[in-house]
């Protein structure tokens, strides 16, 4: 049956936004990013500006998103203002040069930011679905994000249609928004495998200005092969949690996890996955990379609660190949619930995200390399890490080449600082931060996680350092990062 909405190419739906505007995109990573809207919109402000005229917007979205997106609006320098997350290129060099503005976000609170006027109207929701309703019921795709709020806030909804992803997704979805204060009632998930809403999103029919026909793939590029460092990792973070086990402080029956994105994270689940002391488990996440699939397949992983399927090609066609399995053993569900502190808390979920630097006191920076230049985006990193059982941090002990210490006297940045981060863990060894003095603390990540080339100079910072409740020298405190600027190593630094 024809849906009674206009069918639109993706310029007609492009020429209907202004200048100005600010647009809610679905997606969470690249998974369930429209793509081909966004694309016509940097076209259309190419053109624009070829003209001499203006031509920006204001992007929203649940995290990162693709090339079609952020990249394409970005080359076109069609972005004014940007949240929560990115990680493209581009989009990186313009915030980093003034010429975005870009609110770094955790991803829990901007859906309710959004709701409670935070952040201004949004104009525009520009969603993927893999099917639409007459009535307005739409069936998303590989991810949900902060798409029901962007649905239900925006003036107007324009919605690619896109059947690279199958109808048959009816079902992956729980699509949940808690009531704002003062009517908020507690959110009903006790266990990873609870539904608390719809399997749709439900919106005004009269909203929807148009759809769009594509027929494209998510944008999500093939993670790097396991190293040998990041395999030491996620043996160190493996064999920690058998002793947390054995030692009584997690049950025996073992604890939902929690894994951030990117190489290390596939390779601490890919450890947890092959290690015989390690019970089956659940997970109760914001992101599902390649390394779960085979966990899911095998029963290590007993049921997974996420916000979207960040998967390779190949990895997403064995996933639709079999989608009856996964419909019994996934949820998608609202980055708003899949990091909401109250749930975090009451699982007992163990976290485990990676870090740019760890400083010796256990602060955390995860989002600026030498205290400035943006990478990402603290991400849904802090919404876990504070509400966790047990929280982990982890990365390699150096970067390039050695000639970055990641352990270092104090934090170019601070995102999570040592109230919230329990375990420090590099290819050297893990740290446990619990119920330790700041002196201890000091010790422990030197000792344990630092690379034996820094571990000397750490330990004559800690002597030069005032013998206060905390270590630290106002002096050396930067002494590391400040030689990487003059010379390119910090090797060799003195204090």
């Amino acid at each position: 049956m024809p849906l009674p909405f206009p069918v639109l190419s993706a310029e007609e739906a492009a020429e209907m936004i202004a200048h100005g505007s600010t647009i809610g995109f679905s997606g969470f990573t690249p998974a369930g990013s429209p793509k081909a809207i966004p694309f016509a919109l940097a076209a259309k402000a190419k053109a624009l500006h070829d003209k001499g005229e203006p031509f920006q917007i204001g992007v929203l979205t649940g995290a990162s998103t693709g090339p079609s997106l952020d990249g394409a609006l970005s080359q076109a320098e069609a972005i004014r203002f940007r949240t929560p997350y990115q990680s493209d290129p581009t989009l990186r060099s313009q915030i980093n040069s003034g010429k975005v503005r870009f609110v770094d976000m955790h991803l829990s609170l901007l859906p309710q930011n959004v709701r409670y006027g935070f952040l201004g109207p949004v104009h525009w929701g520009i969603v993927e679905a893999a099917e639409v309703l007459s009535g307005g019921g739409i069936v998303l795709t590989t991810s949900v994000g902060a798409t029901p709020t962007y649905l239900n806030q925006a003036e107007r909804i324009l919605i690619e249609i896109n059947s690279c992803h199958p109808p048959a997704l009816l079902g992956m979805h729980d699509i949940f928004e808690p009531q704002d204060p003062p009517t908020r009632q507690d959110i009903p998930i006790f266990h990873p495998s609870d539904r608390a809403g719809s399997p749709i999103c439900s919106v005004d029919a009269r909203k929807i200005a148009g759809v769009v026909y594509t027929n494209q793939p998510d944008e999500n590029g093939a993670f790097s092969p396991p190293t040998p460092v990041t395999e030491r990792i996620g043996q160190n973070v493996a064999d920690f949690l058998v002793d947390e086990i054995r030692a009584g402080r997690i049950p025996s029956t073992f604890l939902p996890l929690q894994s951030g994105v990117g190489d290390i994270a596939n390779s601490v689940l890919g450890a947890l996955g092959q290690h015989p002391d390690i019970p089956d488990f659940e997970m109760y996440t914001e992101v599902l990379q390649d390394s779960v699939v085979p966990l899911l397949e095998s029963g290590r992983v007993k049921f997974a609660s996420t916000c979207a399927f960040t998967l390779s090609d190949d990895m997403m066609r064995r996933v639709y190949s079999n989608l009856d399995f996964y419909r019994s053993r996934v949820l998608m569900r609202p980055q708003e619930i899949t990091n909401h502190p109250e749930i975090v808390r009451r699982l007992g979920i163990v976290s485990m995200n990676t870090a740019i630097e760890i400083d010796v006191g256990g602060n955390v920076n995860s989002t600026h390399v030498m205290g400035q230049t943006m990478m990402n985006g603290i991400g849904g990193s802090g919404d876990f890490t504070r509400n966790a059982y047990l929280s982990f941090f982890s990365c390699p002990s150096t970067q390039k080449g050695g000639k970055i210490s990641t352990i270092v006297p104090l934090v170019s940045h601070m995102d999570h600082s040592e109230h919230s981060v329990q375990v420090v863990a590099t290819e050297w060894g893990v740290a446990d931060l619990r119920g330790k003095d700041p002196h201890q603390r000091a010790h422990l990540i030197i000792e344990k996680c630092a690379h034996p080339d820094y571990r000397e100079p750490l330990r004559a910072y800690l002597a030069a350092a005032r013998k206060g409740h905390e270590p630290f020298s106002a002096q050396h405190a930067f002494a590391m990062h400040m030689k990487f600027l003059k010379e390119g190593d910090m090797r060799g630094v003195s204090f």
